[in-house]
């Protein structure tokens, strides 16, 4: 099966915190990653999301220990969006 990885970069305005992190992430750029793979049997190119990966620490964050952490693609959507929302005035 063929694999793609798209590199992308998210901004969070505001600290936030992974579900399965004790620590609190900064606010500031991090890097994405999504595994997709072909499907195959269809008429044109189409790829299915199978992984999602966040870069840690934030990208301006000065060391040299980074790991990379798997997220479900759902949550990562849910702490943009929430970081958007308290920026906006609103409250959660």
């Amino acid at each position: 099966m063929s694999t793609r990885t798209t590199e992308t970069v998210v901004h969070f305005s505001l600290p936030f915190r992974l579900p399965d992190l004790d620590e609190i992430q900064p606010a500031g750029d991090y890097k994405i990653e999504q595994d997709e793979e072909l499907i195959e049997g269809l008429s044109r190119l189409a790829y299915q999301r199978v992984a999602t990966f966040i870069h840690l620490p934030a990208i301006s964050a000065d060391t040299r220990t980074r790991q990379v952490l798997k997220i479900d693609p759902n949550v990562l959507e849910k702490l943009l969006g929430a970081a958007a929302f308290q920026r906006e005035g609103g409250a959660i």
